[in-house]
């Protein structure tokens, strides 16, 4: 299946060019560090791109001070990483392991370099994003997490990590691990914490707290106006930062959880023209993430809408959850659906301890070698089961209906019926939960018969809820709560609303086909009414 970056072996045998070097001596300046000079810490932002001419520099352990991994940079190497396109945080400690000379582009200069010579760009790119998949495979990070087997709130900022693609590592309480790293900042290695660099422990940890700290939330200047707002940051919304960056348009991408949206809990997705092996919804997400931010697309999360008003002056004034407000010339409406909460009792109990709605790697980890419930006759809910199976002993499908035919591609449905791993129950649904603290047995109805079977996990992965309240009455929604638009709204072209400056694409809007190849195409077309429309106003 198709990895986020290429191998980063291979890639460091791909330097940038004498003329990109040369570039880079003009834009920037030569810096000379002494053998043990801390170049960077964990939480700085990512102000510079530093290439190496003479000497080397390592990967610094944050909480020892002894170099992290073996690999080093040396002459014609770079120190940087993937969230330089963004301008967000170092992960990581750096220090020169010898007299090293270097030259240090300012961000700003690079991102110009970059943009116009795009040979540099794929090089840098590649190599970042190599980098990235390195660290999410070795777990080499400054952020710790301690306790997430026995802490809800940890467990939010593993899946908010897992989500957004931010390495980081996870001790159990009172592990050697645990007291290696919490001793370094005097903190109690039985008690569960969040732990970014060596003198950062976050009191009540959160997802805000989180990407404050690694540089995602970034703060919407309240002065500014962007040409177009992108709410909702799934496969739509971030084909619509991809063309809107590539068209010249200022676009900001606000999420609330986590790029990739409900497709980014896909964990394979084989239907998806260019990528005949398959490829997980977060990872082809991540990659049009990137190539967003190259083009200089801005994403700030976890960041909700909570109200959209017109202003007298035809832009539009998004508030946040956060109290903040952005002003827009235009905005694209891309925030989905979301799975529905079933009406049974004590399900808000057992949600991320037991209960989930999305079977990742980070779900996964506390099913290997159990039973487990996924209920839903959707694609979704049928690559959610096939990539249980690899881990579960056994994986019950509960569908309401008599048949997949309707709801699922059909070669899923035949590969589900083919594992012996799987059993598909039809007219079957869950009608109690039942746990201590975490979720322990779910009671299922079929046929006017119940039967209580022990699982340790639940996946919901039924209904399809828009994500419109937020619109209150600027926009006409169907009964539903989808956005209507085109001929239904009585405009022009097929994806603007009634609202002129509104657009809405995806699954959010009403009629769309609920498939991401039809989502990325209706982001990607969308922003050439969106520039017709800015343009219009000037």
């Amino acid at each position: 299946m198709e990895k986020i970056g290429r191998d980063l072996s291979e890639m460091q045998r791909v330097p940038l060019s004498e003329s990109h070097v040369a570039a880079m001596r003009v834009a920037g300046t030569e810096v000379r560090y002494p053998a043990g000079t801390v170049l960077v810490r964990p939480g700085e932002t990512i102000d510079s791109f530093v290439y190496v001419e003479e000497g080397e520099i390592e990967v610094m352990n944050a909480f020892t001070g002894e170099r992290l991994i073996p690999d080093t940079l040396g002459p014609s190497q770079f120190m940087g990483e993937i969230s330089f396109l963004a301008g967000g945080s170092w992960s990581m400690a750096f220090r020169a392991a010898q007299d090293t000379r270097v030259i240090e582009v300012p961000r700003a200069e690079m991102l110009k370099l970059m943009a116009q010579i795009p040979e540099m760009s794929d090089i840098v790119i590649t190599v970042l994003a190599a980098r990235r998949r390195k660290q999410l495979e070795t777990r080499n990070s400054s952020l710790v997490l301690i306790g997430e087997e026995a802490d809800r709130d940890i467990r939010r900022i593993a899946e908010f990590a897992a989500r957004n693609r931010l390495p980081c590592a996870s001790h159990v309480l009172d592990s050697a691990e645990a007291h290696a790293v919490a001793s370094s900042c005097s903190a109690d290695p039985g008690q569960p914490m969040v732990i970014f660099g060596k003198d950062t422990v976050i009191t009540d940890p959160t997802p805000e707290k989180i990407a404050r700290l690694v540089g995602m939330h970034q703060e919407l200047n309240e002065n500014e106006i962007v040409d177009v707002l992108i709410v909702g940051g799934g496969p739509a919304g971030v084909a619509a930062g991809v063309y809107a960056g590539a068209e010249g348009l200022s676009a900001v991408v606000v999420e609330d959880i986590a790029v990739g949206g409900q497709a980014g809990t896909s964990s394979r997705i084989e239907n998806y023209m260019g990528f005949p092996t398959g490829i997980s919804g977060a990872d082809l997400v991540w990659r049009g993430e990137v190539q967003a931010m190259k083009f200089g697309t801005r994403f700030a999360m976890p960041l909700r809408v909570d109200a959209l008003d017109m202003l007298e002056d035809g832009t539009f004034c998004a508030t946040f959850s956060s109290g903040r407000r952005a002003r827009a010339r235009a905005v694209v409406i891309a925030t989905g659906v979301q799975y529905r909460r079933l009406p049974i009792d004590r399900l808000a109990d057992f949600e991320g301890d037991g209960i989930y709605y999305s079977a990742t790697e980070n779900e996964a980890r506390f099913c290997r070698d159990t039973e487990v419930i996924v209920i839903g006759g959707g694609n979704s809910a049928g690559q959610a089961a096939m990539f249980l199976s690899r881990v579960a002993n056994r994986v019950r499908l509960l569908v309401r209906g008599d048949s997949l035919a309707a709801s699922m591609s059909s070669y899923l449905s035949s590969r589900l019926e083919a594992d012996p791993a799987i059993t598909i129950e039809y007219g079957a649904q869950v009608v109690a939960v039942h746990g201590s603290q975490r979720l322990e047995r779910v009671t299922i109805r079929r046929s006017g018969s119940e039967e209580t079977v022990d699982t340790c996990g639940m996946f919901v992965m039924v209904g399809a809820v828009p994500n419109t309240a937020w619109l209150a009455e600027l926009v006409q929604l169907d009964a539903k709560g989808f956005v209507l638009t085109g001929d239904d709204a009585g405009a022009a072209s097929p994806y603007a609303t009634s609202c002129p400056g509104i657009f809405a694409v995806g699954d959010v809007r009403a009629g769309s086909v609920k498939r991401v190849a039809s989502s990325v195409g209706e982001g990607s077309v969308v922003i050439s009414r969106v520039w017709d429309h800015v343009n219009s106003a000037h």
